[in-house]
């Protein structure tokens, strides 16, 4: 599995929980290096270790947690180039939606050897879709789940109202209802597509 999605289980768990939490975690794992690293490759047994010390740890269910980092990788301060990067796909929370299926192409542009899953999105009726997520042999098991997470941030983010439904997985693939119920619900957050250099030059002085 590639280091980035391992080190994201890290971040998730130090940002969220604290340090003291990730040692007891990584200790229960049996994982013995301090933390993971971005730019290394890791067995999935050794991810799916420190997850599954995590859910003793916090007494959550796996899905949940797994939802949680979706939902941490929009909203904490950490990741604003992240949902920034995520705001790009569209005006709106549909046109957003119709975007995924070129995540996994524009996240390769920037690492070249991540392999996320495959994304295929169908309109069912008006305002009701299915997205179908296909893992990669080296992606998260349970992908789904944290994309559920990022989805529902993002339409928090948008201001949309959304209804949504891990249903399972078929033919291998992990199936997402998605109900929009209104674009406009809630005034989204603040998106300024200038915001990004203004803060790199206050950077650099």
């Amino acid at each position: 599995m590639h280091g980035l999605i391992a080190r994201t289980l890290q971040c998730f768990l130090q940002d969220t929980y604290g340090y003291a939490a990730w040692q007891d975690i990584a200790r229960r794992a049996r994982f013995e290096a301090a933390e993971f690293e971005a730019m290394l490759d890791y067995d999935t047994v050794t991810v799916e270790q420190v997850l599954d010390g995590a859910v003793v740890h916090l007494s959550k269910p796996r899905e949940v947690i797994l939802e949680d980092i979706g939902t941490y990788l929009i909203t904490h301060s950490n990741n604003e180039g992240l949902r920034r990067l995520m705001r790009y796909g569209g005006v709106d929370f549909i046109e957003f939606l119709h975007s995924l299926e070129d995540l996994p192409g524009r996240a390769q542009l920037a690492v070249a050897d991540l392999d996320l899953p495959v994304l295929e999105l169908s309109d069912e009726s008006p305002g009701e879709f299915v997205l179908a997520c296909q893992a990669g042999q080296r992606s998260l098991p349970g992908f789904g789940y944290v994309l559920v997470g990022v989805l529902r941030a993002m339409a928090d983010d948008y201001g949309a109202l959304v209804i949504l439904d891990h249903r399972g997985i078929r033919e291998e693939a992990e199936i997402i209802g998605i109900t929009v119920v209104e674009t406009d619900f809630a005034e989204g957050r603040d998106f300024d597509l200038a915001a990004a250099p203004a803060v790199r030059r206050e950077a650099a002085s």
